[in-house]
């Protein structure tokens, strides 16, 4: 769809609250984090703080629709708005993964969270390179694999929030269902993971061969 020029702004103010709600997520995840904060926020402030981020990120994360949706419903496309959403998107995506990795708690999330910060960074660092010479319009995988990368996200940030949702037992032990949740976040990362790295080859792949036909 051909950018317009006076289009309706309230898909673009949408991308640009997901940018800013990234980095406000960020700096509340961090916040949470141990050894961040622990001699300005108690343990319940911190424990507040996280749940904060995680309905930020959740509403953050619903705009990545709603704002494509209304824009191609009433014919809002901007140059503007096609260069801010990859950019919101990315933000969000960074920010869940750095703030999550700093609670250093959940072990065997290191190594995907890092594939999926390599490929991001990567594949901008292509589109920036080839800007003028090879047009990479974004595939439907990759739209695909955005959405895994922000299931996952939320479901490590919810396994770290047990207790400030108050999902444990009554006698403060852990139900054996949170274990099982855990692994499936830690599975869905790890899926994300692979989704975003053949999602990356498919981009430098089809670079690759349309600057051969230069």
């Amino acid at each position: 769809m051909t950018p317009t020029s006076h289009a309706n702004p309230i898909p673009n103010i949408l991308t640009g609250l997901r940018l800013a709600a990234g980095v406000v997520m960020f700096l509340m995840l961090a916040g949470a984090a141990p050894g961040f904060m622990d001699g300005f926020l108690s343990p319940e402030q911190q424990l507040s703080f996280g749940v904060w981020a995680f309905w930020i990120f959740a509403v953050a994360a619903s705009t990545d629709w709603v704002d494509g949706f209304l824009a191609r419903r009433w014919h809002a496309t901007t140059r503007w708005g096609a260069i801010l959403d990859p950019i919101a998107d990315k933000v969000l995506i960074t920010g869940a993964i750095l703030g999550v990795l700093a609670s250093g708690s959940l072990p065997g999330i290191a190594i995907p969270c890092g594939l999926i910060l390599f490929r991001e960074f990567a594949v901008s660092a292509l589109r920036e390179t080839v800007a003028g010479k090879v047009k990479l319009p974004v595939t439907l995988l990759a739209k695909w694999k955005t959405t895994l990368q922000m299931l996952a996200l939320g479901a490590l940030q919810l396994t770290l929030l047990w207790d400030a949702f108050g999902l444990t037992n009554p006698d403060g032990t852990t139900p054996e269902w949170q274990g099982h949740f855990e692994t499936f976040a830690v599975t869905l990362t790890w899926l994300a993971a692979i989704i975003t790295l053949w999602t990356g080859w498919q981009y430098f792949s089809k670079a690759q061969q349309k600057m051969s036909q230069l």
